[in-house]
């Protein structure tokens, strides 16, 4: 006879409980016995989670680490320093780093695309830190055995600055890119993290170089770039990929400026796609609708920034210049009449380091 989960109650009680527990005490819980560990195992588990309210929302940073008195040259023998991933807890204020990844003695890739699967954040490509090479590498982080595995290589040829974006299933979709030899890519695939597979999708209509992806009402957004030939001069138009069809949309011409640079883009749980656009934080209603001004950026992050979706809201991370300290911003959305209030951030000294890209993982 099997026993209960907790002894004394109920099955569907003790699943009542353990969806109540901190995320932090997932780890620890699995060891407690070999049905916990099945249970929290589960995605049901996970969805119960979700369903009753109880999940945790959490920001997750790639972050230079901060050595207070250390010259970057005294850190590590490149010029590049060492980077890492910060986890945020915005509601309770809390910034911790997650373990390094075993076997990477100069921390993770630099340039690398971070995805979040679930309770699992997905570290996708990057330049080796010492040799400047593409990576192939995948690394998963999972939330809820607080431990990293090594995921299946994603496939050749090996690519730099491209596209990728999660979609609610828990798979990571890539787009463009450039190849070692600097040529831009058309070629899409997609990752399942669960299977740990990875399968090939329909080529786009064009070359995009250091484009950006969002996933919105069902589609893998690419937008911008540039090709081999235009090299660095980014082009306005934007394709999209309908997960349900399985299939490419016609290329939409004129998605954004010429010349606009499209790597903050980030999608919102309203349906719109959100980017800075110069001092403003814009917002783009529907295909063909143009963009909108939505707020005006505060003057410490206006260099190097990051943007996040969380929960109704927008999160700024970045400088008011080149070598600045980090300053973050929450955007609060309201409702009706009048603009979105900026509500500023603590950053704890020690993670002051500059941020290269985030996401949001729902615990």
């Amino acid at each position: 006879m099997m026993e209960n989960l907790i002894p004394g109650l109920p099955e569907e009680i003790a699943v009542e409980c353990l969806i109540r527990v901190s995320h932090q005490s997932f780890a620890q819980l699995r060891r407690v016995c070999r049905r916990w560990k099945q249970k929290l195992d589960s995605p049901l588990f996970y969805r119960l989670r979700l369903s009753a309210g109880f999940a945790r929302s959490l920001l997750a940073l790639t972050q230079a680490e901060h050595l207070a008195g250390v010259a970057p040259s005294q850190k590590h023998p490149s010029s590049f320093p060492a980077y890492r991933l910060t986890v945020i807890d915005p509601a309770a204020g809390e910034w911790n780093a997650l373990p390094a990844i075993p076997g990477l003695s100069r921390g993770l890739p630099l340039f690398f695309r971070l995805a979040s699967a679930g309770c699992k954040l997905v570290v996708v490509g990057g330049w080796d830190p010492d040799t400047l090479a593409a990576t192939d590498s995948v690394y998963v982080y999972d939330f809820l055995a607080g431990a990293w595995r090594r995921g299946r290589p994603m496939p050749g040829p090996r690519r730099s600055f491209f596209a990728c974006a999660s979609s609610p299933d828990g798979r990571v979709f890539v787009a463009g890119g450039h190849d070692e030899e600097k040529n831009a890519l058309r070629s899409a695939m997609v990752y399942d993290v669960g299977k740990d597979e990875w399968a090939p999708l329909p080529e786009m209509a064009r070359e995009r170089d250091e484009c950006a992806g969002v996933i919105v009402g069902g589609m893998f957004r690419v937008l911008g770039g540039y090709s081999t030939a235009m090299q660095g001069r980014f082009g306005g138009c934007a394709e999209s990929f309908d997960i349900g069809k399985w299939r490419w949309l016609p290329v939409e011409e004129a998605a954004m400026s010429e010349g606009e640079s499209p790597r903050t883009s980030v999608a919102g749980d309203d349906g719109r796609v959100y980017m800075c656009r110069g001092v403003w934080v814009a917002s783009s209603e529907a295909e063909g609708e143009g963009w909108r001004a939505v707020a005006q950026l505060p003057e410490d992050v206006r260099v190097a920034l990051v943007m996040i979706w969380w929960k109704g809201k927008l999160v700024v991370v970045g400088t008011g210049c080149h070598g600045g300290e980090q300053a973050a911003y929450v955007l609060h959305m309201k409702q009706g009449t009048g603009s979105p209030a900026w509500l500023k951030m603590e950053v704890p000294a020690e993670y002051s380091g500059n941020v290269q890209c985030g996401c949001c993982v729902e615990i």
